[in-house]
């Protein structure tokens, strides 16, 4: 079977919706997971780094995995593997609930990761081959977006109220009858989908990409608490496997990430505009959570409504995202995205928005409007230069991006704030620890503007349009040589 069957107008629908179910536990998950943070704290006896690991633990593992999964859905069947990463991430969330160590939820946070590298990517691809009209996909990734919305407004919500009146623990059972419904739905709706011809394995690729993704978020995250000398070999493992990547990769006639995708300039704007836009969410919500509840003194319900105002701009702002690039192209959006979101950073990086409410406010409804703009842009460009062939590799490559971006940017800040914090009282030096991250954000919300302004012009489509047919010439190639004389 190649790519998906045409299906009727309702049954598209049905089938978006099932994906959005996907997305819907691993986002809330996510946003849930930050405000139980200081509640997580005092219950496993956690410091800070500790924090970001059962963050950074689950995004690092999917980050490393998420193309193995795009392009095995794309060789042995989207569906297959969709339902497989429904299973694996459902019994991950059981395990992540009965946790009796920080160190044994670390772990089954990566169970669950192993999961969730085969929802949202294999999800993406169903999407772009069963909406195959470009105006059609927009919205359907304006849709996918206002998810992201959805569980960024619920996520703070249902994850303080489950705090508040059971347990941390709780925020890991709403994922139980979630995931079985996208089970059962799935197995009956979805049809089977593949590539028309079989990418082979990349296993070198793979574990250069593990390496790489690991070594670098250790380093970070381990350097404040255990300085320079023992993260230095992990940092240098990291070029190497970086290094090593770039040499492998263009030498295989089927790599794990190829390069060649990166000679487009909105695919190459769109991975780093990925990375910038959810490390600034990333570190976002770390800052947020730990200076409401623990410098404010809120519970986690109260810290919860407290982000509101930037989760419901979000809410609002993704789906208008969708419909602006489905009629007017990528640009507009990214740069609202790229203005807003450095407008925020600088809000709370000079003014010290936190210290008054109005600011806090103002600060977050700029950053939930710039994050709200930001997804659909990317997901569009990412997918709609490529061959469908390769949908499931390229949408990979963009939640890659993301998942890299939210590892950095916990690791990153989090290890600003508490080389910033030391030994010092928490309450008193939190603002003025925690500028250096706030900067940090402010920094990506800028690339977010440069690089949506660079990748969105007629030198980018010129670009993107020698990408495709250099692509899909390749690909004609390779399907009418023999196996035996591929790489």
């Amino acid at each position: 079977m190649g790519g998906m069957p045409e299906l009727s107008p309702r049954r598209r629908v049905l089938v978006l919706a099932i994906c959005c179910m996907s997305l819907l536990i691993v986002s809330l998950d996510n946003t849930a997971l930050n405000v139980a943070l200081p509640s997580m704290q005092r219950d496993l006896h956690a410091t800070t780094s500790g924090l970001q690991w059962t963050i950074d633990a689950y995004t690092l593992v999917l980050a490393s995995l998420l193309m193995l999964a795009g392009s095995t859905a794309d060789r042995i069947g989207r569906k297959r593997v969709f339902l497989t990463g429904l299973v694996i991430f459902t019994a991950g969330s059981v395990l992540c609930s009965l946790a009796p160590s920080l160190e044994l939820l670390i772990v089954f946070r990566m169970v669950q990761a192993v999961g969730g590298s085969m929802l949202n990517p294999v999800a993406m691809s169903i999407i772009t081959n069963t909406f195959t009209d470009a105006r059609e996909r927009a919205r359907a990734i304006g849709v996918w977006g206002a998810v992201v919305g959805i569980s960024m407004a619920a996520g703070p919500l249902v994850g303080g109220l489950l705090v508040q009146s059971v347990s941390w623990r709780a925020i890991f059972w709403v994922n139980l009858p979630v995931g079985l419904a996208a089970l059962l739905l799935t197995f009956r709706f979805v049809p089977e989908s593949r590539a028309p011809r079989a990418r082979r394995p990349d296993p070198v690729g793979q574990l250069l990409v593990i390496a790489l993704f690991g070594s670098l978020t250790y380093a970070i995250i381990e350097a404040p608490e255990s300085g320079a000398s023992p993260v230095v070999p992990f940092a240098v493992l990291a070029v190497a496997a970086l290094l090593a990547l770039l040499w492998y990769e263009p030498r295989r006639a089927e790599p794990l990430i190829d390069l060649r995708f990166f000679r487009s300039a909105p695919f190459s704007g769109a991975t780093v505009i990925a990375i910038s836009a959810f490390a600034a969410l990333g570190g976002f919500l770390f800052l947020s959570t730990l200076y409401l509840q623990n410098v404010r003194g809120l519970d986690a319900l109260h810290a919860g409504l407290w982000m509101l105002p930037m989760a419901v701009p979000t809410f609002l702002c993704a789906p208008l995202s969708g419909r602006l690039v489905g009629s007017r192209g990528p640009r507009l959006p990214l740069l609202v995205a790229g203005a807003a979101m450095t407008a925020s950073g600088v809000l709370f990086a000079v003014f010290e928005a936190e210290t008054a409410n109005a600011t806090l406010v103002i600060g977050y409804v700029l950053f939930g409007i710039g994050f709200g703009f930001v997804n659909a842009p990317i997901t569009n460009t990412a997918v709609s230069g490529m061959p469908r062939a390769q949908a499931g590799v390229a949408a990979a490559v963009a939640s890659t991006s993301r998942q890299l971006g939210q590892t950095l940017g916990v690791a990153v800040v989090g290890a600003v704030l508490a080389s910033g914090i030391g030994s010092s009282p928490y309450r008193q030096t939190f603002v003025s620890a925690a500028r250096p991250g706030w900067w940090i954000l402010t920094g990506c919300g800028l690339a977010v503007l440069v690089l949506g302004l660079l990748s969105s012009g007629h030198w980018a489509r010129r670009t993107a349009a020698r990408t495709a047919e250099s692509l899909a010439a390749a690909e004609a190639r390779q399907a009418v040589e023999p196996v035996s004389e591929r790489a």
